[in-house]
């Protein structure tokens, strides 16, 4: 693509100018590309033109006519209606719009006007009306719309419909010259796709025989071509990005294994088969010549850390040791207390390194520490590994891409583990982690049950109340979780420390304790330690109980507020309880529900399967922050979506394969190149071979 009038800034296109400028940029429009590159979110099928008395209710019509009536009313305070009426010698019919008065001094008796939208019938059913349409003076036909597919853009304050669809229109007329294609020739018309100037013309101005529904579900040929030049980046970068590590030389670790048999020997579970896969996986990728740059994911509770630990053995009985990176204090201290009892009677040093543990730096510069378990306080610039071999990732999306560089850096090429406790389907796993090697567990050990799930009004405290007196009376133990730590003036939530001590008076036969982020270590290591030892009845937390916390006898979890939590950290915190024997309960109490947040408490309700509830957060929420796509490093996506675009995703994949086998420096698409430079020009290592 030609960039040199595309990087133009959008104050010079006409219509624009400084000021208007400054309110396009809150759309994050600064230049001639970004405009180009701002498509409509949903298109209105004005074609439809009819006289009113041909009108039927529900129908969308475009229709003309002169308004011979204005009114203004204000039925409440906060309230204001505006209402026209308009007349195109067939018959009459209303329109109105709610709380914009500064429509009252644009329109006027005798105005020729257009208006589309769906029309109803009135309250009373006799009158047609239509809601808040959109409208055009038609004694000024410039820029008319009428009888057309018409482009609708997401607005900000301060600039209409109508301003935004001129400037998109100018800037294509000034744009549309420079638009050159970068994807190689033979792949479009392999793939019978329209040139890019074309395809980028049409989604913002849509020829009159094109489906008004492909249109609106982003599948006209002209969204799809943009859609794959996305995908066609955003693959070939990845791709790149493994074949600069394959050329990497790495430590080829292959011990006897006698340190890991006697660890699973000892340990008094037996491994899942899915377990065993993934450990031989593990194992055979550490002893290759390449660096292991490996991607685990498992569902709550499927056994994560014992594979981790697996891994971390095998570099220990090489020499080498093991850092675990945690995102949190509390899951760092969890790490520690729950690996250091695992290999008692093994000769395998432990450490801890977080902002409160920090007396371990001697032992790990010394190599007296096999394991190191720590939170950021491992990356830094003081810390320095004696012979660092395996570098784990815990819970990797809550990691930029720098901080997981920082520790691997730390040693020589060491291998690299990163682990997730959420979910991805395999679309979003090839895209965000094309990079890593892949492995699953999808078998949870055996006897884990189902955790029952259901939504409680939060005004049937008699309820609540009598569900956690009869849990604890029947020899389990609860969690009580709220979103904050202390009272907020600014959002009406309960906060931890109120709800402790309300159940303190509620309870008094119970102990009840209080676990949050800002306790002191030691603190939170005794509140946790009682928990476990079944000292304490009922415990109040916030978030910082989300991972690795196990305490089997726990079997009712309370969210309070449950609408403030999105789908993944629910499910993560549901899964801290049916950890043990006893049937487990998991209790939403939701305050204030947004439409989304319904879908979310909806969606907890109806599954329990992980890969489930990642694909309806999908839906929900959009890929990028449940995967933490803005945390790996990875370009944002603009026009593609992981769930709708899953066919083409697998399409730029191949035919990018396919080009980097034919050309693999690129230096015979220079322009592809540039593209590509620039697409991802946060990761200047992908192009250490390209």
């Amino acid at each position: 693509m030609n960039s040199k009038g595309l990087d133009l800034p959008i104050q010079y296109i006409k219509g624009v100018g400084p000021k208007k400028a400054l309110l396009l940029q809150k759309l994050g429009i600064k230049t001639v590309k970004d405009a180009v590159y701002y498509l409509p979110f949903q298109y209105e099928d004005r074609r439809n033109r009819k006289k009113i008395f041909e009108i039927q209710p529900g129908e969308p019509v475009s229709i003309e006519g002169k308004i011979v009536q204005i009114n203004e009313t204000k039925p409440k305070p906060n309230l204001s209606i505006l209402e026209i009426v308009v007349s195109d010698k067939t018959g009459f019919i209303k329109a109105k719009w709610f709380n914009q008065g500064y429509l009252k001094k644009i329109f006027k008796e005798k105005q020729s006007i257009r208006i589309f939208g769906k029309p109803q019938l009135d309250f009373r059913g006799v009158y047609l009306e239509i809601l808040n349409p959109h409208y055009e003076l038609t004694d000024d036909d410039s820029n008319s719309t009428d009888c057309k597919i018409v482009p609708v853009y997401r607005l900000t304050e301060g600039v209409s419909q109508k301003q935004l669809q001129s400037i998109i229109e100018n800037t294509l007329d000034f744009a549309l010259p420079f638009i050159e294609d970068y994807v190689p020739e033979n792949i479009i018309k392999k793939l019978e796709m329209p040139s890019l100037r074309e395809a980028i013309s049409n989604v913002h101005s849509p020829p009159e025989n094109v489906d008004i529904k492909l249109l609106n579900e982003w599948k006209s040929i002209y969204h799809r071509r943009l859609v794959f030049n996305e995908m066609f980046l955003l693959q070939l970068g990845i791709l790149l990005l493994k074949r600069n590590r394959l050329a990497e030389k790495g430590l080829s670790l292959k011990p006897e294994g006698k340190l890991l048999q006697k660890f699973l020997s000892q340990i008094p579970f037996k491994l899942t088969s899915a377990q065993k896969r993934v450990i031989d996986e593990i194992v055979e990728d550490m002893g290759k010549p390449t660096p292991m740059n490996r991607l685990l994911q498992g569902d709550v509770g499927s056994g994560k850390t014992v594979v981790a630990l697996a891994a971390m053995l095998t570099a220990v009985e090489c020499g080498y040791q093991s850092a675990l990176m945690a995102p949190t204090e509390i899951l760092a201290e969890q790490h520690f207390f729950n690996i250091s009892n695992m290999l008692k009677g093994l000769p395998v040093n432990v450490t801890i390194l977080t902002s409160l543990y920090n007396r371990g730096a001697n032992l790990i510069a010394s190599g007296a520490a096999d394991i190191v378990i720590g939170t950021h306080a491992l990356i830094q610039e003081g810390i320095i590994f004696r012979k660092l071999g395996l570098v784990v990732i815990d819970e990797q999306h809550r990691f930029g891409v720098i901080q997981r560089a920082l520790l691997k850096k730390k040693g020589t090429s060491p291998d690299t583990l990163v682990m997730t406790a959420t979910p991805i389907p395999r679309t979003m796993a090839l895209t965000v982690y094309g990079d890593l090697d892949y492995s699953v567990l999808d078998e949870l050990p055996p006897g884990r049950k189902p955790v029952i799930t259901k939504v409680v009004d939060s005004e049937n405290k008699k309820l609540i109340y009598r569900m956690i007196e009869d849990e604890i009376n029947s020899g389990g133990q609860v969690y009580v979780v709220y979103p904050l730590i202390e009272e907020s003036e600014t959002m009406d939530l309960k906060s931890a420390t109120q709800g402790y001590e309300a159940l303190q008076r509620i309870f008094p036969s119970f102990k009840v304790g209080l676990l949050h982020g800002k306790m002191p270590a030691k603190q939170r290591e005794e509140v946790m330690r009682d928990f476990r030892n079944g000292k304490i009845d009922i415990l109040v937390a916030t978030t910082v109980i989300e991972v690795g916390v196990d305490v089997p006898n726990a079997t009712l979890m309370i969210i309070t507020h449950a609408e403030r939590f999105g789908l993944a950290q629910l499910h993560q915190l549901r899964g801290r309880v049916g950890r043990g024997q006893r049937p487990s309960k998991c209790i939403l109490i939701p305050y204030k529900t947004t439409e989304e947040a319904k879908l979310r408490l909806r969606a907890m309700i109806n599954y329990t399967d992980g890969f489930k509830i990642a694909e309806e957060d999908m839906k929900i929420r959009g890929p990028g922050e449940i995967f933490g796509v803005k945390q790996s490093g990875m370009p944002d996506l603009k026009i593609a979506d992981f769930l709708r675009d899953r066919d083409i995703l697998e399409i730029a994949r191949t035919e990018a394969e396919r080009l980097l086998q034919e050309n693999p420096t690129l230096k015979a698409v220079s322009s592809l190149q540039a593209q590509l430079q620039e697409y991802w020009r946060d990761r200047v290592d992908i192009f250490m071979t390209a």
